[in-house]
């Protein structure tokens, strides 16, 4: 299994590109504007996409994907996300106002897309690779994802704040070689970190500390106006676990 970050950042600007990861050549992992840096045979190939919460970094390719691969392609792509996020994203995106309803082009038997629910706990298996869906704690329902091919782990804590019971998940895979983990606000800005419920370079810290596993730690999410200090202060986390800054077009392999 091959997971190569499409984006990585909170914002855009420059080289900035939101979140989004490549599994293999057929499984996206949320759909943030780094989507737009494949070419459209690339594209094609995409089947499933992995939605952790509905907040447009994560969300803004979506609909420009099924619109400019549905009709190339002979069966539906499936997008798999947490109840609450699917209901948002037909109420809000896929509603005929801000976008078509492609559940229902060319007709509901035929879709281009097909919506999913997933729950925390629930493993999709795909062949031999399975996905794990991980509890999370953000402003909006949101969910994080473990990706694995019968060995070694890559957990994604997508959106979130210090999350117990995601904490306890991580405690729980047994095979985590790679954690992928928000923080986007510096420390001088806890208060919004606490109030987006995001992470903060301390509060990273404080998560890493209750870890019991030994994964290489990459941080992701970085709001571009906030980059360079975020680095800093990441870099200055002295603890038993070291965290990276995760770069666009980085690479990890399963």
């Amino acid at each position: 299994m091959k997971i190569r970050v499409l984006g990585c950042s909170g914002g855009i600007g420059g080289t900035s590109r939101t979140t989004s990861l490549l599994v293999d050549t057929d499984i996206l992992v949320d759909c943030g504007t780094g989507v737009g840096e494949l070419p459209l045979e690339e594209l094609l190939l995409v089947d499933h996409v992995f939605l952790t919460h509905s907040h447009l970094d994560h969300i803004a390719l979506l609909p420009m994907l099924i619109d400019t691969v549905g009709d190339l392609r002979a069966r539906p792509i499936t997008v798999y996300a947490a109840e609450e996020t699917l209901r948002i994203l037909r109420a809000h995106i896929f509603n005929w106002l801000v976008w078509p309803d492609f559940t229902a082009i060319p007709d509901r038997i035929h879709p281009m897309l097909r919506m999913q629910p997933v729950q925390v706990g629930e493993v999709v298996s795909l062949g031999e690779r399975s996905v794990q869906v991980l509890p999370a704690l953000h402003s909006v329902p949101a969910v994080g994802y473990c990706l694995s091919c019968g060995g070694d782990q890559l957990a994604f804590s997508g959106d979130t704040s210090v999350c117990d019971q995601q904490i306890a998940a991580l405690n729980a895979l047994e095979n985590l070689r790679y954690l992928l983990i928000e923080t986007a606000f510096p420390n001088e800005h806890q208060d919004l970190a606490h109030a987006a419920r995001h992470l903060s370079p301390s509060m990273l810290h404080s998560v890493l500390e209750r870890l019991t596993g030994n994964p290489d730690v990459f941080v992701t999410h970085f709001k571009p106006g906030y980059s360079d200090v975020l680095a800093q202060e990441i870099l200055l986390c002295n603890g038993r676990l070291r965290p990276q800054v995760l770069l666009n077009e980085q690479c990890f392999y399963l």
